[in-house]
């Protein structure tokens, strides 16, 4: 069957995708097929369905080669519908000692003024695959929802820059920002940074690195990170539990750390794995979200757990019912949208309490 649906053009597949998630519950339940229930936690319906429509494809995260992957990936991310509206884009390159300069994409709401917080964003997918393009309905939501600017990073990827090159990549956009702020039409006291699995890694390195250094500069105000890996050293529980049927599989997590870090012995540095830090005191506020059927459940968990210990503020998000990637999916099921913008809210406040604007209004309707 699988083998059918990939002869079928992307287009019609999308619109299929989105016919399914447009029935009747009832009908949706029936496709889906009954409730699945592991470790006390019931799958969401939207995260269910979704799983059964990508059985028919032959839909892979890792494995081959790292091209073929970033190809598929690029291919399938129209696939989710189109893109919130009400933002407006400019690209950019950041310039970095490292040689060719990072690319970077600018989300602006159309009716934000100047002086508004900035969000710096890390894309998922393992360091290895993700892009831009693969993200930009995310920072498009958002920067709406949360009415922030959002600066996409295209942080370089392996296996043709091996680790720490996206941890160097991160911080040199971070810093970008932060001393270009008034350019980018952004407050430079209003600085947060996230993203999602391996850009939450990549935001939550950037921390570490703005507080560990003994220079003094700039440092983010917020961290905003969703299903972050933290360890690259240990396997915890959840990864045996959610191995496989789950989107992000066991097999694709060791494929890409396999290419970001083939030596293993630097796996315990803190800018691949945070948890493993000596001291996180001092490191900016979270919302840390993770999802209940996520093989990376546990140690974004245990990370938030570390932050809290630190005497760092932080919100732990579980959302029990849902599974890795679902920042992706906002724009084809209800449940995905919630949790998203639950976030969005969170970063919402979060930086408006430190923007210099004083008064922001949480509650202006978006379109």
């Amino acid at each position: 069957m699988s083998r059918v649906m990939d002869r079928v053009p992307l287009p019609v597949q999308g619109a299929a995708l989105h016919a399914v998630y447009a029935l009747p519950r009832p009908l949706r339940r029936l496709i889906a097929g009954p409730p699945i229930r592991r470790d006390g936690l019931e799958l969401a319906l939207d995260a269910q369905l979704l799983l059964r429509m990508l059985a028919l494809t032959d839909t892979n995260l890792g494995g081959g080669t790292p091209a073929d992957a970033r190809a598929q990936l690029e291919l399938r991310r129209d696939l989710v519908g189109p893109g919130v509206t009400g933002v407006r884009t400019r690209d950019l390159d950041i310039p970095s000692e490292a040689g060719d300069p990072v690319p970077a994409r600018l989300y602006e709401p159309v009716s934000l003024a100047p002086g508004s917080p900035l969000l710096v964003y890390f894309h998922g997918g393992g360091w290895v695959i993700g892009s831009i393009e693969t993200h930009d309905s995310t920072c498009r939501y958002l920067a709406r929802n949360a009415q922030v600017r959002v600066l996409s990073v295209g942080y370089r990827l392996a296996p043709e820059h091996h680790f720490p090159a996206a941890a160097q990549d991160a911080l040199t956009a971070f810093r970008f920002a932060a001393h270009n702020a008034e350019a980018l039409g952004a407050d430079s006291s209003a600085i947060a940074i996230g993203g999602d699995s391996a850009g939450a890694n990549l935001a939550a390195s950037v921390c570490l690195q703005t507080v560990q250094t003994m220079a003094k500069g700039p440092r983010p105000v917020f961290q905003l990170l969703f299903y972050p890996a933290t360890d690259g050293t240990t396997r915890r529980r959840s990864r045996d539990l959610f191995a496989d049927g789950f989107f992000l599989t066991d097999d694709d997590m060791t494929w890409f750390l396999d290419h970001y870090c083939p030596d293993v012995d630097m796996r315990a540095d803190p800018r691949l794995s945070p948890l493993l830090a000596g001291d996180l005191r001092g490191l900016p506020p979270a919302y840390v979200a993770t999802a209940g059927f996520d093989p990376l459940r546990d140690e974004g968990n245990a990370f938030a757990d570390r932050l809290r210990e630190a005497g760092v503020p932080v919100v732990k998000r579980q959302h029990d019912d849902l599974i890795h990637g679902f920042v992706s999916f906002v724009n084809l099921g209800m449940r995905f949208r919630e949790a998203v913008s639950e976030a969005a809210g969170a970063l919402r406040t979060g930086l408006a309490l430190r923007s210099r604007a004083n008064v922001v209004d949480l509650f202006r309707p978006t379109a």
